[in-house]
């Protein structure tokens, strides 16, 4: 006769006294089963999550610095200040990075650069100084995929708060963000871009898109053109229409070394069209110095003379020579 079989907490056993599959841990299948179920599920929620907050950019990931394209987007900040970069990498040197930044996913792998240029650059530089590992990847917010328009405003609003930008750096934004047909005209991308500054500011930042679209690619230091030289010379544009043709030759002319000296000569551009036509400049007063015995100095602003029994081959040598040290 076959042995009778009888339902246990753990299954069918054999009676009487049979052996249980699971004696040894002392679990039953049905719990096991439960167990696994539960431990699934908390699994595919656990996942899921993570799935929301990557697409969310809720989730902060850790990318290799040379997997970054910081030239995914045209920047609208154009140079960093040396003090603060050098401060920026002390911090970093010191802490670690404390702010990740903002990046979108890319094709192969790679991401994009919304935001935190200057922590960026702050990374690269102190891993090309120190070669550590520690510094070969950075901190990043992986932001969900969005229109063009929607990350220039991402990163437009992250400096807005962070940085200080100039009315030329906001200006040139709009005007490539334009150019690549983001947004339709200047217009509308400042309209976009600057839409929780005030209406008297988008209004000077269109006019330093002008300034850019004519002078833009002779300007060495554009971004250091204050307001009070910026405002004027839109003016001056559009008041004249051969401006734009003598300021580019002034500029190309004497190819100033220092924003100092740009800005001289654009003041200096402004004063010559603000002068009545018809009206001579003054003129420039005489030269003539007696320099010692056998030695005269004499001519204008412009063209001068050295005369005199003390020119000799070893005085124009050393003239020269001190010449084209200063």
């Amino acid at each position: 006769m076959a042995k009778r079989k009888r339902l246990t907490t753990f299954g069918l056993a054999d009676e009487p006294g049979a052996t249980l599959p699971n004696a040894a841990t002392g679990v039953p299948p049905v719990a096991r089963i439960a167990a696994d179920a539960a431990t699934q599920s908390a699994l595919e929620d656990l996942a899921q999550e993570l799935r929301q907050a990557r697409e969310g950019g809720r989730m902060v990931v850790e990318l290799p610095l040379d997997r970054v394209d910081a030239q995914h987007l045209t920047r609208d900040r154009m140079d960093f200040d040396p003090e603060d970069m050098a401060a920026l990498m002390a911090s970093i040197r010191d802490r670690g990075q404390q702010t990740p930044i903002e990046v979108v996913a890319l094709e192969g792998g790679r991401h994009g650069l919304i935001s935190g240029a200057r922590r960026l650059t702050a990374m690269r530089r102190i891993h090309e100084e120190t070669g550590d590992d520690r510094f070969a990847s950075i901190k990043a917010l992986l932001r969900p995929a969005a229109t063009a328009a929607d990350t220039y405003l991402a990163m437009v609003e992250e400096n807005e708060i962070r940085s200080d930008l100039s009315f030329y750096e906001r200006a040139r934004l709009a005007h490539e963000a334009a150019r690549l047909g983001v947004f339709e005209n200047p217009q509308a991308a400042v309209r976009s871009l600057f839409v929780h500054v005030s209406a008297s500011k988008r209004s000077k930042i269109l006019n330093f898109v002008m300034l850019h679209e004519a002078l833009g690619h002779v300007l060495r230091f554009p971004e250091a053109i204050p307001e009070k030289l910026g405002l004027p010379l839109v003016k001056a544009l559009n008041a004249s229409p051969d401006f734009a043709g003598r300021v580019v030759a002034i500029l190309q002319d004497a190819a100033p070394e220092t924003a100092a000296r740009e800005r001289e000569l654009l003041d200096g551009a402004l004063r010559d069209l603000d002068r009545p036509k018809g009206k001579a400049k003054p003129a420039t007063a005489r030269i003539d110095h007696q320099l010692g015995q056998g030695l005269r100095l004499s001519g204008k602003v412009g063209a001068i003379t050295l005369s005199g029994d003390r020119v000799t081959e070893e005085l124009v040598d050393a003239l020269r020579e001190w010449l084209e040290r200063q």
